[in-house]
């Protein structure tokens, strides 16, 4: 069997090709046909600028539009940004503190409202300035942002405190759904939790719960000549094995988020050249988080002790055969340049190479805290990958300083409202996924009252540190006060606790097209650059 091996150089990627001559090879592009990939959940609601989940983007972010993305051409690469909703190229001006963005003319939402540039301001102030009690995931991204505004009709402005270089990729994250400034301001913030209206390349047609997601191509897309597609269904398919007979049986083509290594293997094997795997570094780290507010967890003691007691360098090699994760890391995507080294990493609580030093010092933080008999109430997530195969190894891991676990799994929607609304849990899984590799704004998720941290902890000392970062030009002091700042968050606070990073894995149907595996599963997700190559199917 032929491999034909290409390694993208932006992040560590490469893609498999069985059976084929070349990537990215000059292939006339076929219109028409409809694209059927599996998803693992459902998303909690439809509005993406409170969501954190993949389920709120693979499904629905092709009805939506953002102001700019990273190229779909070339996903690999964070600082590939381009136009969506805007024309030509932006303007920087004083001294890197205003953005100036001309909107193009030719867009129409799904109802057929024009866009001007004040939807695109209604859109970030709903995100940057939530009014009290709307939810917003990544407003701490935008903690350099002092006004939006839009001068005229085709015209939009963003005002910064400072300069900052993760300005524009926070712009460029694909939650950042354009929305109808008239639906926010006639229905109000929480209308599109249940309702779509987009400018994207595909109109929504349905939403069957628990079973598919149906939409149809926009004929009035304002790429001109896209999408390609017709339409596509995304359908729900909770288990893993479920989702992985669907490709091998052609009843779908592709699951956008990922597979474990048996996976690949096993439909390698089954298809050979009927099937191709893009592989590819993932910017998502899967997370334990403490509820602050809960006893004995309130004590930095009991916390760092469960970090002491877990086997990262093990469970790299053992989970890393199993499941979608594979790299121990700290806060910052691994291999980026203002990410911790292995000797840096190693002087962390939960990192140390001496395992059994490691865990003697767990075990005597809990009795100093007076919890040697601990027992952690644990939520999780009814998905297998890999939230209930790393918390099987998790439990395992407490289970050696003493520690028991009641662990109780819930679907989506409700591991949600327990872990952001209700808290009612001791630990609970967590993770950060974020799409464009953006470290600055990306650590931003272990800050206390960050809108993605549901740890409810509270540390001033820490927003501080971060304030510090935001304000620093130079690779070289951004680099100084991350590692301090990762200390604070994961060792002396142990706020929250990381376990291992994920590795993105893409087996699909040879005859889908255009789709470029990115180093996140929310990046390149709108479809209208894929195309069906009828003659494999």
């Amino acid at each position: 069997m032929k491999r034909f091996i290409s390694r993208i150089a932006a992040t560590t990627a490469v893609s498999l090709v069985f059976g084929v001559t070349g990537i990215g090879s000059a292939l006339a592009v076929e219109k028409g046909g409809i694209l059927n990939f599996v998803v693992a959940g459902e998303t909690p609601s439809y509005d993406a600028h409170r969501e954190t989940t993949y389920a709120a983007v693979h499904p629905y972010a092709p009805f939506y539009s953002v102001l700019i993305r990273v190229n779909p051409k070339n996903p690999q690469s964070p600082t590939d940004i381009v136009c969506d909703l805007c024309k030509g190229k932006w303007k920087v001006a004083d001294e890197g503190k205003t953005y100036t963005f001309k909107i193009r003319d030719d867009v129409k939402f799904h109802d057929g409202t024009p866009l001007t540039a004040k939807d695109i301001v209604a859109t970030f102030n709903k995100i940057i300035f939530p009014p009290e009690g709307v939810p917003s995931a990544r407003k701490t991204f935008f903690k350099m942002v002092e006004s939006v505004s839009a001068p005229d009709d085709y015209t939009v402005v963003f005002k910064l405190k400072f300069p900052s270089g993760a300005f524009l990729p926070a712009v460029a994250a694909p939650y950042n759904y354009v929305y109808s400034k008239k639906d926010l301001d006639t229905h109000g913030y929480n209308w599109h939790t249940d309702h779509i209206n987009g400018t994207g390349p595909f109109i929504f047609v349905q939403h069957q719960p628990g079973a598919f997601v149906e939409g149809k191509k926009n004929p009035n897309y304002h790429h001109k000549g896209q999408p390609y597609l017709d339409g596509f269904k995304a359908i729900i398919a909770k288990k893993m094995s479920v989702r992985i007979q669907a490709i091998r049986g052609n009843r779908a083509a592709i699951e956008f988020r990922g597979f474990p290594p048996k996976a690949r293997d096993d439909l390698v094997a089954a298809l050979g050249d009927k099937v191709t795997v893009q592989e590819s570094d993932w910017n998502c780290v899967l997370i334990a988080t403490p509820n602050h507010k809960r006893k004995p967890f309130d004590d930095a003691r009991v916390r760092r002790a469960l970090s002491l007691g877990m086997d990262r360098w093990g469970g790299s090699a053992y989970l890393s055969r199993i499941a979608i994760v594979k790299t121990v890391g700290g806060v910052v995507f691994p291999n980026h340049p203002l990410a911790a080294n292995k000797q840096e990493l190693q002087q962390l609580a939960g990192y140390w190479p001496d395992l059994e030093k490691s865990r003697a010092e767990a075990k005597k933080l809990l009795a100093e805290a007076g919890a040697s008999n601990l027992t952690v109430d644990y939520n999780n997530r009814d998905v297998d990958q890999p939230y209930k195969v790393v918390s099987t190894w998790l439990i395992d891991q407490w289970t050696k300083i003493g520690v028991t676990t009641k662990q109780t799994v819930r679907p989506t929607p409700a591991f949600y409202a327990t872990l952001r609304k209700s808290h009612e849990y001791d630990v609970s899984i967590d993770f950060n996924c974020q799409s464009i590799v953006n470290p600055i704004a990306d650590v931003s998720k272990y800050l206390c009252g960050a809108g993605n941290n549901y740890s409810q902890c509270e540390d001033p000392k820490l927003g501080e540190m971060y304030d510090n970062l935001l304000r620093t030009g130079d690779v070289k002091g951004q680099r100084a006060i991350i590692r301090q700042y990762e200390r604070r968050a994961l060792d002396e606070q142990a706020h929250e606790i990381i376990t291992l990073w994920w590795y993105k894995i893409n087996p699909h149907r040879s005859y889908v097209k255009g789709w470029k595996i990115a180093p996140s599963h929310y990046l390149n997700q709108q479809l209208d650059n894929v195309w069906l190559d009828k003659k494999l199917m």
